[in-house]
């Protein structure tokens, strides 16, 4: 997979908004680093239902996915 820029990873971003949403308990959606390129990082509240297949890549960019629990204000 070829390393993603910053304009790409940003027009991956908002369609995992939309991809996401649906799909699992979404708490945060942003861009972080990966390799030399960029990629998409998904945190979500609690892991997804069994049986639904959440994307590793959106138009070539890479999707992290972590379950990071409740946020709350400190």
């Amino acid at each position: 997979m070829a390393n993603a820029d910053l304009e790409q990873a940003r027009a991956a971003k908002e369609r995992a908004k939309a991809l996401f949403a649906g799909k699992a308990s979404v708490v945060g959606v942003g861009i972080n680093r990966v390799g030399g390129g960029f990629g998409v990082k998904v945190n979500l509240s609690e892991p997804p239902p069994p049986g639904v297949d959440l994307p590793a890549t959106i138009d070539g960019v890479p999707v992290l996915v972590e379950v990071v629990g409740t946020i709350r204000k400190r």
